[in-house]
C-alpha cells in the first residue's frame, strides 16, 4: 500500500455559535433541547457514556442507535452509531463534537468530525449525505441557541 492511498474517507465541518461554550454544549448533550431543532422524531437519553440513547427523525425514517463513547463536559462529546459501506470492522461511525470557547466564551466554536467509511462509491455517498446532515445541524444548532428558531421544521419534507 502506497503512502497516498485513501484508506477511509471522513469530513469536518464546523461553526460559531455566539453563546458560551456550555450552553452550546447542553444544546447538543441535553435530548429535550436536541429535539426541538434537530432530532424531528425526539431523542431518547442524555449524550453522557453509559446512557441509552436513540435519535429518531420524523424526515428520515427509522430510529438510530447512538452509542457515546466519550464526554467531556463542555467541551468534548464523541459518539459511534451503525452507518453503511464503513471502513472498521464494526459496522460504525465516529463523530466527535468539540466545543472551544472563543472571545471569553462569550462564543463557541462547534467543530464536528465524523469518520469511518470506505473509500467506495458507497461510502462516499454515505460520508456525503451526514456531512450535509452535519452542516444541517450546526446551522439549526446556531438558529436555535442563538434564537429559538427550529431551521428543521419542515426543509426535509
Amino acid at each position: 500500500m502506497s503512502q497516498d492511498e485513501l484508506t477511509e474517507l471522513s469530513f469536518t465541518v464546523s461553526g460559531r455559535v455566539s453563546r458560551p461554550c456550555a450552553e452550546v454544549y447542553e444544546a447538543v448533550a441535553d435530548p429535550d433541547q436536541l429535539s426541538r431543532y434537530f432530532t424531528t422524531g425526539g431523542a431518547r437519553g442524555r449524550l453522557e457514556p453509559g446512557h441509552d440513547v436513540t435519535w429518531d427523525f420524523h424526515d428520515f425514517p427509522g430510529e438510530f442507535a447512538v452509542r457515546v463513547m466519550e464526554a467531556d463536559p463542555p467541551r468534548r462529546i464523541v459518539i459511534e452509531w451503525d452507518g453503511e459501506a464503513t471502513a472498521n470492522d464494526r459496522g460504525t461511525t465516529t463523530t466527535t463534537f468539540e466545543f472551544e470557547p472563543l472571545d471569553g466564551d462569550t462564543r463557541t466554536l462547534v467543530t464536528i468530525t465524523e469518520s469511518s467509511w470506505r473509500p467506495t462509491p458507497d461510502g462516499a455517498r454515505s460520508a456525503f449525505g451526514n456531512c450535509e446532515g452535519w452542516t444541517g445541524m450546526l446551522a439549526a444548532l446556531k438558529a436555535w441557541v442563538e434564537h429559538g428558531i427550529n431551521l428543521r421544521e419542515g426543509f426535509y419534507r
